[in-house]
């Protein structure tokens, strides 16, 4: 069975060369991404073909599942996107298996399933759940842009502080109202929904009613320990987990010692099983 990494990101040429031409967040200037919540380092040479399949071998992974990540501020941007879509066509035709795609906020041919933002799936994502569903693709969710944060905030504030309560809140939206509704849609919320699982206990305790979570949500990994890892495979079950990354921002290594802690059997089901069902 083929192992995969369900959380990557891979700027194509073209989605470079378009971010390099704007004057305006998002923006490419000089080796750097600059955002509206500020200025990050980018080495092209991460973004290469050929230095991500060397990534792939080096940690043992057969697949990586690329989507461009809602926090480029891309979502407003049909140019980007569609920059991003014809780019990762071309290098999807060229990985010779090794990389599956996710289309930006679209049910697109070609492409295994559509990537949103947590702000956008609270919003309401109209007709691509069914969409998706239909085609027998995967919806990923993942943190958008952070909200404005506070003056002289450490560098990780948006990361661990804004990210996680966004994905929370795309967890528990889906959970109380948008699963039951797509009953068909596989659904992955990137890291770990931000703990969302460990807060269906306070659910309860406020009054409310923590349903049932259903078979098809899945949790990705990235950036977790095992902590973490258990906690919510406790609450969610170990057989929703699926292995993710978040390369080239995080390294590969880290997750998968954090998986091999609970034992070959969650690591195993995290790499292969799990997602082996959502990306035949």
């Amino acid at each position: 069975m083929r192992t995969f990494d369900v959380h990557q990101h891979l700027l194509p040429t073209p989605l470079v060369e378009a971010l390099r031409a704007r004057t305006e967040h998002p923006r490419l200037v000089a080796g750097s991404l600059e955002l509206t919540e500020g200025s990050f380092p980018f080495r092209e040479r991460d973004h290469d073909l050929g230095e991500r399949i060397a990534l792939l071998d080096g940690d043992g992974t057969d697949v990586a599942v690329i989507s461009l990540a809602p926090t480029l501020e891309v979502e407003d941007h049909a140019e980007l996107r569609d920059a991003y879509h014809d780019g990762m066509r071309e290098v999807l035709a060229a990985a010779n298996g090794r990389l599956r795609a996710l289309a930006s906020g679209a049910c697109l041919e070609g492409f295994a399933g559509a990537c949103v933002s947590a702000q956008a799936l609270v919003g309401g994502l109209g007709d691509l759940p069914v969409e998706l569903a239909r085609a027998g693709q995967v919806l990923f969710v993942h943190p958008g842009p952070p909200a404005a944060t506070p003056p002289s905030a450490p560098p990780w504030w948006a990361a661990v502080a804004d990210y996680t309560t966004q994905m929370q809140a795309a967890y528990l939206s889906w959970l109380t109202g948008g699963a039951e509704g797509h009953p068909d849609l596989d659904v992955v919320f990137a890291v770990l929904a931000g703990g969302a699982p460990i807060q269906l206990e306070r659910l309860r305790s406020r009054g409310g009613e923590a349903p049932q979570a259903p078979a098809r949500i899945y949790l990705d990994t990235a950036s977790y320990g095992p902590r973490a890892l258990r906690l919510c495979a406790e609450a969610h079950e170990a057989g929703r987990l699926v292995f993710g990354s978040d390369a080239p921002v995080v390294q590969p290594a880290s997750t998968l010692q954090a998986l091999a802690e609970l034992g070959d059997a969650v690591l195993a089901s995290a790499r292969s099983e799990n997602p082996s069902r959502l990306f035949r």
